[in-house]
């Protein structure tokens, strides 16, 4: 049988497709920009007829109606990083939430700890060879694809097609549900002064000839539009987002001088606008990997000059980091945070940052805090911070004593909140009580 008649053979509604989905199973759904709504929409037709089916993935865009109490006993939802349409539904303990870093996931269904039965994925149209791509998302997805019971792919005329270990074959695809739709966007908004700000003092720890990995939001935003002074730039990242196109067009980032996939923007995969897909197309200088490989500590240590830039809810004045929860509700997830906290810290010249706002919620919440909100969960412990940015300036903690880092931290705290954090440290004997003011 050629390669295209196995190909039609496999063709269906997105209907039928996901009638192979049973009671009981696992579903692993593809995240991010490449979140496949069609295929998520026909399994909700099918709810009165599954039950304890667990919906299973990263952080995914538009709607995430299985999470709805409507449909409690049919689905339930296991986040492994959390966004704005699930969240709710954690807290009000109609959903679930795994705390993993990004890098350990994949190892959780290879080794059949957390087998997959069914996974939802959405792919290029095949070449010639049958060789579809995941084109803007691997992460997780190829390996969950590798190891499920089934493949349902929504196989997208939009979707592109990129280079990596990005690939698979038609053959272990069960069925295939063609379309021609846009693809789920993540547009950026301006980064505000405050950003700027903060971006700033992070864009002077970046030497040229510096790897990078960013995340998404006004700060990693505002960095790379600070960056236009810098030369040869490379990234080695989770994600990338639209930021990197004008840099690499600039020839800001070439990746010249990077000691792992020289002139290489290696990612597991992007979160942006149509721009940014079309960009991607086939472009050589991008390699998309799955996240056990581009967040392995190990390999992201290889790239001299690493400089990883995260952000936190709160940091405390020892330096734990929270970053995925408000006091007892989760948030986000672990992500890659810690993989390149540990990867950039083994670099040789390489530089891990924590960069937040000194404030929330209107300039009424310090971030810096005397301890973390109770129940707030520890992304990134205090022996692992290195840099921590806020809008008025940079703290160093790696080796400092608790006295010397909570010094530091009371000096990036919003002035109007330093009295206060200075009197917890000196009532825990981490400063010295003579000292009446560090405003």
């Amino acid at each position: 049988m050629n390669l295209s008649e196995l190909y039609r053979q496999k063709l269906t509604t997105a209907g039928r497709a996901v009638d192979a989905i049973r009671s009981g199973d696992r579903v692993y759904v593809h995240a991010g920009c490449a979140t496949p709504a069609v295929l998520t929409e026909a399994l909700l037709e099918r709810a009165g007829a599954l039950h304890d089916v667990e919906i299973i993935h990263l952080l995914t865009f538009g709607k995430a109606d299985y999470t709805l109490p409507q449909y409690d006993g049919h689905f339930r939802h296991n986040g492994l990083f959390l966004g704005a349409n699930v969240r709710e539904a954690v807290a009000a303990g109609r959903a679930d939430y795994t705390p993993i870093m990004l890098s350990e996931i994949e190892q959780e269904f290879c080794s059949g700890r957390l087998p997959v039965d069914v996974v939802l994925i959405q792919l290029s149209p095949p070449d010639d060879y049958g060789y579809m791509s995941l084109g803007v998302g691997v992460e997780c997805t190829l390996n969950a694809a590798r190891c499920a019971r089934r493949v349902i792919a929504e196989v997208n005329e939009r979707m592109p097609r990129t280079m990596g270990d990005t690939f698979l074959h038609v053959s272990k695809v069960s069925a295939i549900v063609e379309t021609d739709r846009p693809l789920l966007e993540l547009k950026p908004e301006p980064f505000t002064d405050l950003e700027r700000q903060i971006g700033e003092h992070v864009a002077s720890l970046i030497p040229d000839g510096a790897t990078l990995q960013t995340g998404i939001g006004g700060i990693p935003d505002a960095v790379l539009a600070l960056l236009g002074d810098k030369r040869d730039l490379g990234i080695h990242s989770e994600m990338c987002s639209d930021g990197v196109i004008p840099l690499i067009e600039s020839g800001v980032i070439t990746g010249d001088r990077k000691t792992l996939h020289r002139g290489k923007i290696v990612v597991g995969f992007v979160l942006g606008t149509e721009k940014l897909f079309r960009f991607i197309d086939e472009n050589p200088i991008f390699e998309l990997h799955p996240t056990m490989y581009t967040n392995d500590p190990f390999i992201i240590g290889q790239n001299e000059r690493m400089i990883s830039i995260n952000s936190a809810i709160q940091v405390d004045v020892t330096g734990q980091v929270c970053a995925d929860s408000i006091g007892t509700r989760p948030y986000s997830g672990f992500g890659g945070q810690l993989d390149f906290i540990r990867g950039a810290a083994r670099s040789r010249g390489g530089k891990p940052i924590i960069a937040l706002p000194a404030t929330a919620k209107g300039g009424t919440v310090s971030r810096i805090v005397p301890m973390l909100d109770p129940g707030a969960g520890v992304v990134t412990s205090r022996a692992d911070v290195h840099y921590v940015v806020t809008e008025y300036g940079v703290a160093y903690l790696h080796g400092k004593t608790l006295r010397q880092r909570a010094a530091a931290l009371i000096a990036i705290a919003h002035p109007k909140f330093r009295d206060e954090l200075y009197d917890f440290a000196a009532q825990v004997h981490y400063l010295d009580r003579k000292l009446v003011s560090v405003a």
